[in-house]
Order: C-alpha cells, then structure tokens, then sequence
C-alpha cells in the first residue's frame, strides 16, 4: 500500500490517497488489508487535518469494491478522465 495527498480546497484539508494497493494471493481474506487499511485510517484521523480518504478502484474489480465497502468506504459519483502519454 502507497499513501499520497492532495489537497482540498473545497474541503480546506487533505485527502489520503490510498494507492497501489496488493496483497499476495496466498495471504487474502485473513485480515491483511484490514489492518493496513486501519493503520492509514487512524493515522489520518490523528492528525487534524486530513479530510478523508479515497482509493481507485477498477470497476471489474468486484472483490476489492466489497472490502472496502465493508470497511465504511463509499462509492462516490466521480469518474475519472485522463490523458495518457506513452513513454
């Protein structure tokens, strides 16, 4: 798991982008991504000026979509655009 920050004016605080996130398939459903999951969530709230936390996720990936429902993330209405460049 990667941690990154982006700054919200229109929250006046940072978000918490959880990033890159993988667990080894040996080791799945026994608790590996809850506990990483609640570390970054109680460092975040410990510091005051974190706003919440927000995650990609690709939307055939159904499996991760209902771990981190059942850890009280939401599905938000954005989607993403971008520009790729091919290095």
């Amino acid at each position: 798991m990667f941690v990154t920050y982006e700054w919200s004016d229109w929250r006046n605080g940072v978000f918490w982008w959880i990033q890159s996130v993988y667990v080894e398939p040996s080791v799945r459903k026994r608790g590996v991504y809850r506990a990483l999951h609640a570390r970054v969530l109680n460092d975040a709230r410990a510091r005051g000026d974190v706003c919440g936390l927000r995650l990609y996720v690709e939307k055939e990936n159904e499996a991760a979509q209902e771990a981190y429902s059942r850890l009280g993330m939401n599905l938000t209405p954005y989607r993403v655009y971008e520009q790729d460049f091919v290095l």
